[in-house]
């Protein structure tokens, strides 16, 4: 009986409306009621890697990231090219200080969705703890463009401090 309910697609619905729900939760901050959401998405369709994403973000974002963790594992065994799966986990090697982890971790969230400027801009951060700041420049600048195209003021300004300092860095470079 399950997998004919899943075939009609009444698991798929009302996964779908706890995560919309889960989504509008999280734009009022609250994130104990989105997480509850996402478990109830997730109890309902099991294998939607966006899900498994979604609730290892708001972990993230609340500051759990050893629960943030093992749900953007789960969602790269279901799809190893999940973007916010790859770029959660690049935020975790990045605040662990992982630097080459989180080179691959958002390479791959890039390649996936190459749009993204939040990726553009850890990217850009990455290289620089590499000590490769004209690639950090590059990445820091796009990820300067696509703040801009989307309007975000306050994250744009940070991007472009960060160019300005890698302009200065790649300037003094021998």
């Amino acid at each position: 009986m399950t997998k004919l309910t899943q075939r009609i697609g009444l698991p798929r619905f009302a996964a779908d409306e706890h995560y919309k729900l889960a989504l509008a939760a999280y734009q009022k901050s609250d994130y104990d009621q989105a997480i509850d959401h996402m478990n109830k998405a997730i109890d309902l369709l099991p294998t939607n890697p966006e899900y498994y994403a979604t609730r290892g973000l708001l972990y993230l974002r609340d500051g759990i990231h050893e629960k943030a963790e093992p749900d953007f594992k789960q969602a790269l065994k279901i799809f190893g090219f999940e973007m916010l799966a790859n770029y959660g986990l690049g935020v975790i090697a990045y605040k662990g200080r992982q630097w080459q982890d989180a080179m691959d971790y958002f390479n791959t969230a890039l390649a996936a969705q190459p749009d993204r400027p939040e990726t553009l801009y850890y990217l850009a951060l990455t290289q620089h703890r590499l000590r490769n700041n004209a690639e950090a420049l590059r990445h820091m600048r796009q990820a300067a463009a696509l703040f801009e195209q989307a309007n975000d003021r306050s994250r744009r300004a940070d991007a472009n401090k960060w160019v300005r300092v890698f302009e200065d860095l790649v300037a003094k470079a021998p």
